[in-house]
């Protein structure tokens, strides 16, 4: 059985994606504005001293050329610094030791405990406690469990292929839950999670736009696919084994709809979407559409904004996983110096898409070279 710190990892790693770190100049800032939210997430050592802080730490700030960053107290100890004894950094790591205990305790338990019960066991305020554990692992506890249920609904529904008892293996005191739960998070009817979507009836086409041909598929929910370059046969690498029908008409209003958004992007659009992903996911993609148009948000921007903000390149990762672009407005994320970044789509249509926006890009110059 994985140890409790074994779980911790392979949450951090796996489950809710990856925790990466942050670049030099956003854990300088960090420091720079005292930060406590980032204490725990990275340390500055300074070279003229040989003390490693926490971002909150008091002190007086060196100059920058003197500091470098390490992710945790063992690699400062490693390069030859020590901690400071009037931040106490290393101290954050009984934060840590309480979330891998509720960590613990949730996955153990045949019903949720709720956030007092939680904290008190861990020896936390209930809402310090929900801010460090927000913080380290960019979801509340509450959904954290109810991420971890659906996992094992889903694992159960595939196993066994019986709804009702995939809710009660799954943690769920009823069916009531789960079929809650699944309305928000799974997207599809429940029963098309036993095996690759069967028993779900997803329609597809092509279509031409401003930015080229474009792809999109529907279940009768809403949209779950609308991309570029892309073709029946992604849909069946996701659910191979629904009933997957090129359309016949149907989904002539999803088409138009998609068309105005692009087109006329400053309007106002309220297209029905069918997508489900991991909570860290979920939490990064409800983020995108609180963007408004013709304005953009940072990578470290959007991870903050989900109390994660250490999880830079896991919010990249979640974007690249967006499967509903311009809806889900992927394109208005860039880097912080201002680039573009990347966008599976392409370069050229992310300019495009922010330029309909009203959002022109400056791409840095490059040095000359001789």
């Amino acid at each position: 059985m994985a140890t409790v710190a074994q779980r911790l990892e392979t949450l951090r790693s796996g489950a809710l994606e990856n925790v990466a770190r942050l670049d030099a100049d956003t854990a300088w800032a960090a420091f720079m504005r005292r930060d406590r939210s980032w204490d725990g997430r990275v340390l500055g050592a300074v070279k003229t001293t040989g003390i490693y802080c926490k971002p909150s730490c008091p002190a007086r700030r060196p100059k920058r050329d003197n500091v470098v960053f390490y992710a945790s107290s063992k690699e400062a100890r490693a390069a030859g610094y020590r901690p400071c004894m009037r931040c106490k950094p290393d101290e954050v790591g009984r934060d840590r030791n309480a979330i891998a205990k509720a960590i613990e305790l949730i996955d153990r338990a045949e019903e949720v405990p709720n956030l007092s019960e939680l904290a008190a066991t861990v020896g936390y305020a209930p809402h310090h406690f929900q801010r460090i554990f927000k913080r380290d692992l960019g979801v509340s506890p509450a959904a954290y469990a109810r991420a971890l249920r659906n996992r094992r609904a889903e694992t159960a529904l595939k196993a066994n292929g019986r709804v009702t008892d995939a809710v009660y293996d799954a943690g769920y005191q009823s069916p009531s839950g789960f079929y809650s739960d699944a309305k928000e998070r799974l997207g599809m009817t429940p029963s098309a999670w036993r095996d690759g979507g069967r028993g779900e009836t997803i329609s597809w086409t092509h279509f031409d736009s401003p930015l080229g041909e474009m792809f999109i598929a529907a279940t009768s929910k809403g949209i779950c696919r609308l991309t570029f370059d892309d073709s029946e046969q992604s849909l069946r690498r996701l659910f191979p084994n629904a009933t997957i029908l090129e359309d016949a008409g149907g989904l002539k209003e999803l088409v138009e709809g998609a068309l105005h958004a692009i087109e006329q992007p400053l309007a106002a659009h309220h297209l029905p979407i069918d997508v489900a992903g991991t909570a860290f996911q979920e939490a990064v993609w409800r983020e995108l559409r609180k963007i408004p148009a013709g304005e953009t948000r940072s990578y470290a921007e959007i991870a903050a904004a989900i109390g994660a903000p250490n999880a830079v390149r896991a919010v990249g990762s979640a974007n690249g996983d967006n499967h509903v672009v311009v809806l889900i407005p992927c394109h208005r994320v860039i880097r912080s110096d201002g680039s573009l970044g990347g966008y599976g789509g392409g370069l050229d249509r992310k300019r495009k898409l922010l330029a309909a926006e009203g959002h022109a890009i400056a791409e840095p110059e490059l040095p000359l070279v001789d």
